[in-house]
């Protein structure tokens, strides 16, 4: 059985209190299921209905849930159609919704998804390759076929690579020679052949780390998602229902605080508390993974005549 270490734990359930009334939990971000056990280990009426497009997640966290068959349902989708749910025969609102916005250690730890820039592998990103995928290019894809202007955009806005046009033009004039990309290895070596040694150097980290961060952004639409997830959320939620989000990187977090604060505004609910919650120094030095993640809270209202607008 394949479990990993769900990031601020302690931290999410205790969002959840009081315990016994948490009933219809969504779990936008089911992964392998870690943040749910939990969730139906500690309240007892909990039911969790848990999206995942990853085919390969899906199996795993259903291995994990195994011991509460009959309180869980995977759903084979991506959250962006959250939405969805309110229609379903005697829907009364989700108590809970969480979001868990990291890339699992299953997708990043497989050579074959094409997710890491420390293994070998196809460049491929897609979380699930099939018709509803978000997108229907590849990582390869999009460098095969993307102008310098469209690259340097993606390493600019979703990987907050300061030298995207650099790289941009690098990958564009690599192809113009008639040479392919077909591998994580192939691209990460074109990026440290583009920027100079002391450049690397300086970086403070892996050179092709946020060159990978904006492609898997943009080859599964992740903000595109992520925004009409929160949205949806909003419209499953019950009167008081919470939506929580893990978040990692700044242009998440950014999305989710913005949403948040506008819904407030609205007269749609609260945030609670007001700012996000870090984890805490012995989670950091335990799970390194966490380092990065901030957590926020917006407990929902019944929502007035109007407050649509908020959305």
């Amino acid at each position: 059985m394949t479990e990993h270490v769900p990031v601020m734990l302690t931290e999410t359930l205790d969002a959840l209190q009081p315990w016994d009334s948490v009933t219809s939990v969504v779990d936008a971000t089911l992964g392998l299921g870690g943040h749910s056990k939990h969730i139906l280990i500690n309240c007892p009426n909990a039911y969790v209905f848990g999206f995942e497009q990853d085919p390969y997640a899906r199996v795993i966290a259903a291995q994990n849930l195994a011991e509460f068959e009959g309180r869980f349902e995977i759903i084979a989708d991506n959250f962006r159609r959250i939405e969805e749910l309110a229609e379903r025969d005697g829907w009364g609102g989700a108590s809970v919704i969480f979001f868990d916005l990291g890339v699992s250690n299953l997708q990043l730890t497989d050579p074959d998804r094409g997710f890491s820039f420390q293994a070998d592998g196809p460049l491929d990103m897609r979380m699930d390759a099939s018709e509803r995928c978000n997108s229907g290019l590849s990582a390869k894809d999009i460098l095969a076929e993307y102008s310098i202007g469209e690259l340097t955009k993606i390493f600019r806005e979703f990987g907050e690579e300061r030298f995207a046009y650099q790289i941009a033009k690098g990958i564009v004039r690599n192809r113009e020679r008639g040479k392919k990309i077909n591998t994580t290895g192939e691209l990460v070596k074109l990026i440290r052949d583009i920027l100079p040694e002391p450049v690397q150097r300086k970086m403070g980290g892996h050179p092709a780390r946020k060159v990978f961060q904006a492609l898997r952004i943009a080859v599964n639409d992740e903000m595109g998602a992520l925004s009409e997830a929160l949205d949806g959320a909003l419209k499953v939620a019950a009167p008081r229902g919470k939506i929580i989000v893990i978040s990692y990187h700044s242009l998440e977090d950014r999305m989710v605080k913005h949403r948040f604060r506008k819904w407030q505004e609205g007269g749609c609910g609260e945030m609670r508390p007001r700012k996000a919650l870090l984890p805490s120094e012995e989670e950091v030095k335990s799970n390194y993974k966490s380092r990065s993640a901030k957590l926020r809270v917006f407990e929902a209202r019944i929502k007035k005549e109007g407050t649509s607008d908020a959305l």
